[in-house]
């Protein structure tokens, strides 16, 4: 009978450590050294050649957002905060993705975006260029995939960008 509680007991903690270790990734935790205190965020400008009125605001915004929620990070506006995003909207485009009967079934909007990080306490700068693609029935105009698309649009390109930043993977 000892032999059988042992068993039962040995499976029990095999099954916790096993399920302990199952972590599942959270790609929204941030890695922040200790002395970074301070967060500017700047405006995201548009400068693609087509600009979508909605999208710097939005953009702007939500990464702010993520960024006060999501960290223990101080938001300012001042210039010697330890952390500081700049970016600006680099493409926003539409091509043709997908053709059936000799006519445009899917079209792809394509977004980029220009991220500029700077670590003031330790005097590093990275860039990077982020770019997502957007599929949407060619039977819909540009401002119809616009209204049905722009919540992906803004929620996708801040969670790469907050990931790109805070993250280390």
């Amino acid at each position: 009978m000892n032999s059988k509680i042992l068993g039962t007991f040995c499976v029990a903690i095999i099954s916790v450590i096993t399920f302990a270790s199952c972590k599942v990734y959270r790609f929204n935790s941030a890695s922040i050294p200790p002395e970074v205190k301070t967060v500017k965020i700047g405006f995201i400008e548009n400068k693609a050649r087509y600009i979508n009125p909605q999208l710097s605001p939005k953009l702007t915004d939500k990464l702010q957002q993520k960024i006060v929620s999501n960290t223990r990070l101080t938001r300012t506006n001042n210039d010697d905060a330890h952390y500081q995003i700049r970016g600006y909207i680099s493409d926003y485009s539409v091509t043709t993705a997908g053709i059936s009967n000799q006519q445009a079934a899917t079209n792809r909007l394509t977004v980029g975006v220009h991220i500029t990080f700077l670590n003031t306490l330790t005097a590093k700068t990275e860039e990077f260029d982020i770019s997502r693609s957007f599929d949407f029935s060619a039977n819909l105009s540009l401002p119809q995939a616009e209204g049905a698309l722009t919540e992906d649009i803004i929620r996708n390109i801040t969670d790469e960008i907050f990931n790109r930043i805070f993250s280390n993977w």
